[in-house]
């Protein structure tokens, strides 16, 4: 077989920087071309001379600017006529340093099938000569990048050996001239990128095969992706250039019909992508992307050129090229690193390294460990920590699950799905008790909104709020930490010690489901607040939106929660506002967002102001300790069932005094102190207060007064590995007081596993009105419940969660309690007449029914017994009822619904991460232009 003749073709463009070793690599070759030619794509840094110098001005050529790759290697070969059959064409970028052996190992690759038309080396960064950046390279339907490697992926063999793909880089390829010549090399539709992946399939539709030998290494440096010099070939930003060819290559080389498959899914991908780039701040993005889509369908002339030009062989050669696209699986993989990005704050870009170009923040960046990624992410200390308190939770809450119906103490009996909380709250006229036309607490849009991603199902969604808030709350105060305790060990504890307070067992023993929220909130607030506070203008704005947001939900459920924070939010200003500037305006801002969306209701509380000492949910006074000792509220304990002993918090409480002590960190000390303080004496204003009755539960107070005393404690702890290394009583007195931080999560968890919720809240909550009477009412009858001294008026089913804080007109409650105390205690006369002209027709006495109470019920001429067992009695009204009619809602209701959630929506926006730093998408970086011809 004769000796293979081999044509390299350097082109150059703006790269004096890589293009000395490109040369120098080419030139220690162990297998040489028999001929080199170089272009200069009309540099301005001297890679011309560099090229002259190398290889003699004879075989140099000079193009303008504007010229592509594809234009230069065309050019070279319109000069240089073939030199045999077998003769192969080697594709060099300025930035591409072949090793010493690539050409040697392509060519031998070639003899060792006869079919191969185009091979390409293993690329490796230029910087980090270690790091694989791509060894063949395959798209989806969408036209997405795919290398198959890891983000950061070092070569260590992994991938050695000779293996067919969709395509390879130009960078280093080869490919025989007579398969260039005949395909018309690459496609002046492209440019710049992709124009690789169009001639590869055009390639392998055409009976030939691709590819990527692994014993051939090149170094690339990728200038054009990351944007080390500025594009000329096109006026098109490089990220709308690179989405455009992408989505044009793959619908143009598709057959029919899985061509309109994937224009349906770039259609839905790119709308979607548009919407997180929007949400994500990122609008020249979003417009890119729309623009790049725009691009194809307003010129499907070209598009059908294109498909006409590559009709030969195509529908063919998918059956061959199908099994070398992304695989399906490989989408939601990138969707969920999309979503990571996003939530880190990155924007919403895919993930670098595998999809795309590394970034050059990734160059720094070490090794990662060889494990897998679930045993790595499960060996993350805070993956580990909200595993362990899920198992305390379980075993403390086993008494609770697997019931029917959860519900006791301040949580009504849960009911009803997503659909009919959203019913509850848009509705104007709410035909429940006696009717009313106020507006539903807003917190019951929220935990709509919570069912509805929880499949519809309301008890799912409270389990998760309420019976997971321990769990919930460990993981937002170890996240919300991050940047404030630099120590994991420290962070970790003060986020189990924060999840396992007695507020939370509280919460959960009394069915408080608006404390349980707030608990899991109260650690975000005091994140985002020192971020409003010490960040970055723009992050510092971000952050007070989404403190005025989170400040919202925590307000719908617990009132109180606002003046709390609104005190600490104004003292903060003040005194940072003279040091930073902005301070005082987001601060305005996280405190007007709550007042922007809970209008009207938000008015409501201040024309009762007692209404706002209480929280979501059943106001009970059994709830509520009638007194609390000085030491409970030291230890953090607000009082009522479920709560355990003192001493369990006491080596926290302990932990925090010796904290006084310290010289060092005065104004941390100062300042958590000043915060726990604050939280106990609104706690103990709290607790002395009555409202309806009922003295207030100090919960949430005293859960700002633990952030305080757990933020103090964990920014100190390193003080305490100090004293331990130093010996004698200071290592004595140091190892004392870890221990007895160590001992408040220890002791909490034990003691609730231990003892379980001991409290009201059941996971077997009976239904409020009986079967019969539900059935009985169907049409729209109303039913008295009697339960001692308390009733309450039903239509038709057991209320839904905020039913039963709806205000209800006083003159028409005043009469139903006057019929009902006449009709319960046997006065007779017209009770049954008033209450049958309220819409009433049925009377239930809740379990047990006195005898002399069903004695009395019985004799009376308007009622008719139904039934009477343990489980309760029911009676019916002989007296015709009076059906009461809907009344008409507030006519800015509807309006106003609408408008708070376009505000909602346009405050989530604002609040959520824009990019930090530079990002790309699609092997395209950040805002640095890209030169033409070499890539």
């Amino acid at each position: 077989m004769s000796r293979p003749l081999v044509t390299a073709i350097v082109v150059a463009h703006d790269g004096g920087r890589w293009l000395g070793d490109t040369l120098r690599a080419l030139a220690g070759q162990s297998r040489r071309p028999e001929r080199v030619a170089g272009v200069d794509n009309g540099s301005r840094d001297g890679s011309a001379d560099l090229l002259v110098r190398a290889l003699g001005a004879s075989n140099v050529l000079t193009l303008p600017r504007s010229a592509s790759f594809g234009d230069a290697v065309a050019e070279v070969l319109d000069r240089l006529p073939p030199c045999g059959q077998d003769e192969w064409l080697w594709l060099l970028h300025d930035d591409c340093a072949p090793d010493r052996r690539a050409l040697e190992a392509l060519l031998m690759a070639a003899e060792h099938d006869p079919k191969a038309a185009v091979l390409g080396p293993k690329l490796r960064d230029w910087l980090d000569r270690r790091r694989l950046l791509e060894l063949g390279v395959t798209v989806g339907l969408t036209g997405r990048r795919d290398t198959g490697l890891e983000p950061r992926e070092f070569d260590q063999g992994q991938h050695d050996g000779t293996r067919e793909v969709l395509s390879v880089s130009t960078a280093g390829m080869l490919v025989r001239r007579d398969v260039w010549e005949r395909l018309g090399g690459l496609d002046p539709l492209f440019p710049l990128f992709r124009d690789d992946l169009d001639l590869c399939w055009r390639v392998r539709n055409a009976g030939h095969r691709v590819l990527a030998v692994a014993s051939a290494v090149a170094w690339h440096g990728e200038a054009a992706a990351r944007r080390r010099r500025r594009i000329t070939v096109s006026g098109d930003h490089p990220r709308r250039l690179d989405r455009r060819n992408a989505m044009f290559v793959v619908m143009a080389n598709l057959p029919f019909r899985v061509m309109v498959w994937a224009l349906l899914r770039n259609l839905a991908g790119s709308a979607l992508r548009t919407l997180l780039f929007l949400v994500g701040k990122q609008p020249a993005n979003a417009l890119d992307e729309m623009a790049a889509l725009g691009s194809i369908l307003a010129h499907p002339v070209r598009l059908l050129k294109a498909r006409k030009a590559r009709s030969e062989g195509r529908k063919k050669g998918f059956t061959r090229i199908k099994r070398l696209l992304t695989p399906p699986g490989a989408a939601y993989r990138r969707l969920t690193d999309m979503v990571q990005s996003f939530l880190a704050g990155a924007g919403p870009v895919d993930s670098a390294g595998r999809h795309h170009h590394s970034t050059p923040e990734d160059e720094e960046d070490s090794a990662p460990a060889d494990i897998g990624a679930v045993k790595g992410f499960l060996r993350r200390p805070g993956v580990v920590l909200m595993i362990v308190l899920a198992v305390v939770s379980l075993a403390a809450e086993r008494s609770l699950l697997g019931g029917d119906r959860l519900g006791g103490g301040a949580l009504v009996p849960v009911t009803g799905g997503a659909g009919d909380l959203w019913r509850f709250y848009t509705e104007g006229f709410h035909d429940i008790g006696l009717g009313s036309t106020d507006w539903a607490p807003p917190y019951v849009a929220l935990l709509a909104l919570a069912s509805t991603l929880a499949l519809g199902k309301t008890w799912l969604a409270v389990s998760v709020l309420l019976l997971g808030s321990v769990p919930l709350a460990g993981a937002s105060a170890y996240l919300a930490t991050r940047h404030v305790i630099p120590a994991v060990p420290a962070r970790a504890w003060a986020a189990g010690t924060y999840a396992l307070l007695p507020v939370a067992t509280g919460a959960i023993a009394s069915g408080r489901l608006g404390t349980a929220v707030v608990f899991v909130l109260v650690p975000v607030y005091a994140a985002l607040g020192a971020t409003l506070l010490s960040g970055e203008r723009r992050r510092a704005r971000r952050a007070a939106w989404a403190l005025g947001l989170l400040l919202t939900v925590g307000t719908a459920f617990v009132p109180l929660v606002y003046p709390l924070f609104a005190v600490l939010g104004v003292l903060a200003a003040v005194a940072y506002g003279g040091v930073r500037r902005g301070v005082a305006t987001s601060m305005v801002i996280a405190l007007a967002v709550p007042v922007a969306l809970l209008l009207p209701w938000l008015a409501g509380l201040v024309a009762d102001p007692g209404r706002i000492l209480l929280e979501a949910g059943l106001h009970d006074p059994a709830l509520v300790a009638a007194g609390l000792a000085p030491e409970s509220l030291l230890a953090l304990s607000p009082g009522g069932p479920g709560l355990p002993p003192f001493w369990v918090t006491a080596g926290l409480v302990v932990t925090a005094l010796a904290a006084l002590l310290m010289r060092r960190q005065r104004l941390i000390v100062a300042i958590g102190w000043g915060v726990t303080l604050y939280g106990v004496l609104a706690a103990v204003l709290v607790s002395r207060i009555s409202v309806e009755g009922a003295r207030a539960w100090p919960g949430v107070p005293l859960a700002f007064a633990g952030t305080g005393l757990l933020v103090l404690v964990g920014l100190t702890a390193h003080r305490l590995a100090e004293l331990r290394a130093g010996g004698g009583l200071p290592r004595i007195g140091a190892s004392l007081l870890v221990a007895a931080a160590v001992s408040t999560p220890i002791l909490a968890a034990g003691h609730w596993v231990a003892y379980g919720v001991r409290g009201p809240l059941t996971g077997h909550a009976p239904d409020v009105l009986p079967a019969l009477a539900a059935w009985s009412t169907r049409h729209g009858e109303r039913t008295l419940v009697v339960k001692g001294d308390a009733f309450t008026v039903l239509h038709g089913r057991t209320p839904l969660i905020g039913e039963a804080e709806l205000p209800v007109a006083s003159e028409g409650r005043s009469k139903v309690a006057d019929a009902a105390r006449g009709l319960v205690g046997g006065r007779g006369g017209t009770d049954a007449a008033t209450l049958a002209q309220h819409g009433i027709a049925m009377l239930a006495v809740a379990a047990p029914v006195p005898p002399p109470l069903a004695r009395s019920l019985d004799s009376q001429p308007s009622l008719e017994r139904m039934s009477l067992s343990e489980a309760g009695g029911l009676w019916r009204l002989t007296e015709p009822f009076t059906r009461v009619p809907a009344q008409p809602g507030d006519v800015v209701h509807t309006p106003w619904l609408w408008t708070q959630g376009v505000l909602a929506l346009i405050v989530l926006v604002l609040a959520m991460p824009g990019r930090r730093g530079s990002g790309a998408v699609e092997g395209v970086e950040a805002a640095v232009p890209v030169p033409a011809g070499a890539r």
